[in-house]
């Protein structure tokens, strides 16, 4: 028996090392098919999720919705922990670690535990003393382990936090420009109000990076696509969208404006859409309804042509857009339906305001 616990909390111990290590120091994605901190966040993320639904109020299911991803890492970070010390405790109990203790208590597995909790995080007590060699080398692995372990943390969630911010910055830069939620139409219709034809080209310039940072980012650390976006109309799947959107229709053609730098933003963007949606094996699936309908698609038309905003009128225009709309949405669509973030529509709703002119009517009196 005792042999079967030792290579059960050696086994322990390395699995949980291993993981750290991909998900803390690895900077690409992990392909094998099981791991523990996936196991740990399917099994955290569906009750949660469960739950969230049963929440009618549209912001206070994003408030509850807006816990989880910093939350669950806290939680990831101490079943690392508790996982580790209790993989060296059963490791020590099974070595027959012959601990001494202050007072004469008495000894077993439980001792070895609490050996092992104050030896990770070095705390150096003194009131348990291992009593035989190998029990010493652990005790010296352990509280390297630890050290390191800590160590690695303190430089991960600042790397985290600074990725988020990146992102969120961008976000909300396109409020402005994109209306909120964000939309192909009102980006399309506010570039045309600042009279130069390069803002649209420098918009999804800008955006190329963006998508090639969450790409690097968010496969990364895929904990980021659970964080939520400060504003509950906004997130980064819907602004990811909206770009995709504008996109698809400047190849299919918007006069005046060059398709080059659309066609580079489309390929970055739906390379990290599909690659997250490998992340979190998320199959592609039709939505759930179409964002645009061939009626629809004629009234953004008749829109952003009173607006100055011609799109092209090719026989072949709805099936362009629809093959180019066949490339991303379904992987939207299940990022979408997967971490419960609305899909921007392709016009914005009636009476829809600016999240920054929300927030400053909440402060006029």
């Amino acid at each position: 028996m005792h042999v079967a616990i030792e290579i059960f909390s050696s086994l322990l111990i390395l699995v949980i090392l291993w993981e750290a290590f991909e998900t803390i120091i690895l900077p690409r994605r992990v392909s094998r098919r099981f791991r523990l901190t996936r196991a740990f966040y399917i099994v955290s993320w569906k009750p949660w999720a469960k739950v969230a639904k049963s929440i009618r109020n549209r912001k206070r299911r994003d408030r509850l919705l807006g816990y989880f991803g910093p939350l669950s890492l806290l939680m990831l970070i101490v079943f690392w922990g508790i996982g580790l010390m209790i993989g060296y405790g059963l490791l020590q109990w099974s070595l027959s670690s012959s601990l001494t203790t202050q007072g004469g208590n008495p000894v077993g597995f439980w001792m070895d535990l609490y050996m092992s909790g104050t030896t990770f995080f070095t705390l150096g007590l003194g009131d348990v003393v291992p009593g035989t060699a190998v029990s010493r080398l652990l005790t010296v692995l352990e509280c390297g382990t630890g050290f390191g372990f800590l160590a690695a943390l303190i430089g991960y969630l600042p790397t985290i936090y600074q990725a988020f911010s990146r992102r969120e910055a961008s976000i909300s830069l396109l409020d402005a420009r994109a209306g909120s939620p964000p939309t192909a139409m009102e980006i399309l219709r506010r570039d045309k109000e600042s009279g130069d034809a390069a803002t649209l080209t420098q918009l999804l310039a800008d955006w190329e990076r963006w998508s090639a940072d969450i790409l690097e980012s968010h496969i990364s650390y895929p904990a980021l696509c659970y964080y939520r976006s400060q504003h509950d109309n906004q997130s980064w799947l819907a602004a990811l969208t909206a770009v995709l959107d504008v996109c698809a229709l400047v190849i299919v053609g918007v006069e005046r404006v060059p398709a080059w730098q659309a066609r580079l933003t489309f390929a970055i963007a739906r390379h990290a859409m599909v690659d997250i949606a490998q992340v979190f094996n998320r199959h592609p699936k039709a939505p759930v309804e179409d964002r645009l309908p061939p009626t629809r698609l004629a009234e953004l038309r008749d829109a952003l042509a009173a607006d100055g905003v011609t799109v092209c009128g090719s026989p072949t225009l709805e099936a362009r857009l629809t093959e180019l709309r066949g490339l991303y949405e379904p992987y939207v669509a299940a990022l979408g339906e997967f971490l419960l973030m609305e899909l921007p529509d392709w016009m914005p709703q009636p009476g829809a305001k600016d999240s920054w002119k929300t927030a400053a009517g909440k402060h006029q009196h």
